[in-house]
């Protein structure tokens, strides 16, 4: 999964940094990212996993690092075993 997670971002997550130089918990505004390219991350995200991400998880924390990324995919019930 967090492979998966890691190439949405590198594809639409518009970071000025590469994202091998990151951890899953680095945050990824701090690196660089908008809330415009989060928007994009989201949308890839949720075609990646066959998702929809609720209204309720549609904050900056949600999308924050790639560690909050595949916390808030595995509330909706994707797994590892989706890659």
């Amino acid at each position: 999964m967090t492979d998966k997670i890691r190439s949405v971002l590198a594809e639409e997550g518009k970071l000025p940094v590469d994202l091998d130089t990151l951890t899953d918990d680095d945050d990824l505004y701090s690196a660089g990212m908008t809330s415009h390219a989060s928007v994009s991350v989201m949308l890839a995200l949720e075609d990646a996993f066959d998702v929809e991400f609720p209204d309720a998880m549609l904050r900056k924390s949600t999308f924050a690092s790639v560690t909050a990324i595949r916390d808030a995919l595995a509330t909706l019930g994707v797994t590892a075993l989706t890659d």
